[in-house]
């Protein structure tokens, strides 16, 4: 019998045992046997520690006593996976539902392609399981955003079978090497959550890895198709954490001048415009989000 990797799947929680449970459920059912679980509960001090043992009593589960967000949750486990000498590490949500063989496909791609360091499945939506969520990512270095490719498209095989090579592949799910791990280093805790994952792919394909979405891997993300609105907390992350990201990314000086001509016409369309009166409130935060980075204030904040 040909032996296989050893894979360390880290799944983060935050007061949301149920999910979670589900979640390990569905790698009750992969095909993949050379597969660690390890759950990371990140100080949820609602039960759901004690919830989790009582389905999984023998599973490794982590309790780091604080909310270290999804950066250091994920570091802790990541560090353990290394200690416990694992040939690949993946960090999967946990409001996720995973085929049974999601890992094997991916493994096979990896394994069979040294430059490839990383990877990441097809992500559908769990309510609306035909439909893209994720197809790999892509970076528009010009007007310094991102974005999912094919979210929201009903999927046609439009990507094929065949692993192509995208700019990262969100952390919802993504699979790494080891010696990749130890050449690029951890997620920077500096994000705390949103945007850390497409900072440390950008580190991974800078150093000479091949990032790839492989669309015959599936799994399912309870994440609503429909847009929502964006809270004050997650607005406040998103827009700060992406100046963090073009910063350590060394962005060139063209798209820092388009990112602030968008931030000056975002706040007097949301000031001068009938028509975007329910984001006037968002204003405070923009203004905010920008000084915190111009002041290194990073990591976790109230908002």
């Amino acid at each position: 019998m040909i032996n296989k990797p050893a894979v360390s799947i880290i799944v983060l929680n935050y007061k949301s045992a149920d999910d979670t449970i589900d979640c390990l459920r569905s790698l009750e059912h992969l095909t993949y046997f050379q597969a660690q679980i390890i759950v990371v509960d990140n100080g949820s001090n609602d039960g759901s520690v004690e919830a989790i043992r009582r389905v999984y009593p023998d599973i490794t589960l982590i309790d780091t006593g604080a909310n270290l967000g999804f950066t250091g949750g994920n570091n802790i486990g990541i560090q353990h996976a290394l200690d416990s000498g694992a040939d690949y590490i993946m960090l999967l949500n946990n409001d996720t539902i995973v085929a049974p063989d999601m890992v094997d496909i991916m493994i096979e791609v990896m394994e069979a392609d040294p430059a490839i360091g990383v990877s990441g499945p097809m992500i559908y939506y769990y309510d609306v399981p035909d439909v893209i969520w994720s197809g790999g990512g892509s970076i528009d270095w010009k007007h310094g955003t991102t974005s999912m490719d094919g979210i929201n498209e009903e999927d046609k095989a439009q990507f094929g079978l065949i692993p192509r090579e995208v700019d990262f592949v969100t952390g919802c799910c993504i699979l790494a090497k080891r010696a990749v791990w130890e050449q690029v280093g951890m997620l920077d805790d500096k994000f705390f959550m949103y945007y850390e994952e497409t900072e440390w792919c950008v580190r991974a394909r800078r150093a000479g890895h091949k990032i790839v979405h492989i669309p015959t891997a599936m799994m399912w993300h309870k994440i609503s198709i429909t847009a929502r609105e964006a809270s004050p907390r997650v607005y406040y992350y998103m827009t700060r954490n992406r100046l963090l990201f073009l910063r350590n990314s060394r962005a060139g000086l063209g798209t820092w001048a388009y990112i602030l001509s968008e931030y000056v016409r975002t706040f007097l369309s949301w000031s001068l415009r009938p028509k975007w009166q329910d984001r006037r409130h968002l204003r405070s935060i923009m203004l905010r989000a920008i000084k915190d980075f111009s002041t290194g204030k990073f990591g976790q904040v109230t908002v």
